[in-house]
């Protein structure tokens, strides 16, 4: 408590009181071993490749089946393309961190992956819920299914999860870019996620909370 006073008076003297005096964060959620740190290493670097050819596979798979050309699979081609984009934002820096012996990111990289993770989370539970309302259609109105998830119909639930993701995204990123970060700089996780980063505010988190 002591420390982030100083250094939240050190930020105020230096004419900075309404900036965020941390210019990078420090990433404390992986092992310092280095044998842990290889086998850390080797298996997110797994992880990654799996999501990775997994749900490229699913991609392809439905762009070049026709009979794929259906609500259900439209919805679960978005899903893939959201979950390389979620996996992408956070691995290959965790990845590259674990390699140099590196738990650096600088200001800027920590909010866009903020952005980045929190609208892909946004996406997915709108995705989520569309594919069980797909679901309800086929099965409780079969007749009327064609008409009720016609194309135009799912171009527009698609623009509707492009929609929600954005703005749920740029309203909890534009909440965290309002707060002072005068001081410690070690994230308690493996990427820039919400809580860990309202942990190491010294601005009120108020309002933050509240959105959460």
């Amino acid at each position: 408590m002591e420390k982030r006073y100083f250094d939240y008076l050190s930020c105020e003297k230096t004419g900075m009181r309404n900036k965020s005096c941390v210019t990078t964060f420090m990433m404390m959620g992986l092992s310092e071993k280095p044998k842990l740190q290889l086998i850390l290493f080797i298996l997110f670097l797994a992880v990654y490749i799996v999501a990775l050819i997994g749900n490229l596979a699913i991609i392809a798979a439905i762009i070049s089946y026709p009979k794929l050309h259906r609500p259900m699979y439209f919805f679960l081609f978005h899903l893939a393309v959201v979950d390389i984009i979620c996996t992408s934002a956070i691995i290959p820096k965790m990845l590259g961190n674990i390699a140099t012996f590196s738990k650096g990111i600088s200001y800027s990289g920590c909010i866009v992956q903020l952005y980045s993770f929190t609208w892909c989370l946004g996406a997915e539970m709108v995705l989520f819920t569309i594919m069980a309302y797909d679901r309800y259609v086929a099965i409780c109105h079969p007749l009327h299914y064609a008409i009720m998830m016609s194309k135009k119909v799912c171009m527009a639930l698609s623009t509707v999860v492009i929609l929600i993701a954005i703005s749920n995204s740029w309203v909890h990123t534009g909440l965290i870019m309002r707060l002072n970060f005068c001081g410690p700089n070690g994230i308690n996780h493996f990427f820039c996620e919400i809580p860990p980063l309202l942990a190491l505010s010294c601005s009120p988190v108020r309002l933050n909370e509240c959105r959460r």
